[in-house]
């Protein structure tokens, strides 16, 4: 009798643990990182709207800023990351972007040898 006593007493020990610990997993979800490239239209110390162009197809999307954005200016092109918080977009991240030019190297032209 105390053995099935026993024996049921740590099966419902171990059901309640693992029906715990699926309980934590799925509250712990992390909301996904977002990033938006453009430049940028109007800057404040709460908030930056950006234009970007997506397939051909001019966008504009505006963030709120947890902290002032140094050294941005208008027209800019920044990088933004940013999350989703009540239907809101949240920049946690706002980096000026420098477009580099590509360097053309001449080509060297070399006289074609020919059959004499």
């Amino acid at each position: 009798m105390r053995t099935i006593l026993s024996c049921v007493i740590g099966m419902v020990f171990l059901l309640s643990a693992t029906a715990f610990a699926v309980d934590k997993q799925t509250s712990a979800v992390k909301a996904a990182k977002m990033h938006a490239t453009g430049k940028v239209i109007e800057i404040s110390n709460e908030s930056i709207k950006i234009e970007r162009t997506l397939k051909g197809d001019i966008e504009y999307m505006e963030f709120s800023l947890d902290r002032p954005a140094a050294d941005i200016g208008i027209n800019d092109s920044v990088k933004i990351d940013y999350l989703e918080k009540d239907g809101k977009l949240v920049a946690s991240r706002v980096v000026k972007v420098v477009l580099k030019k590509k360097e053309i190297k001449p080509i060297e032209v070399k006289p074609v040898q020919g059959k004499k």
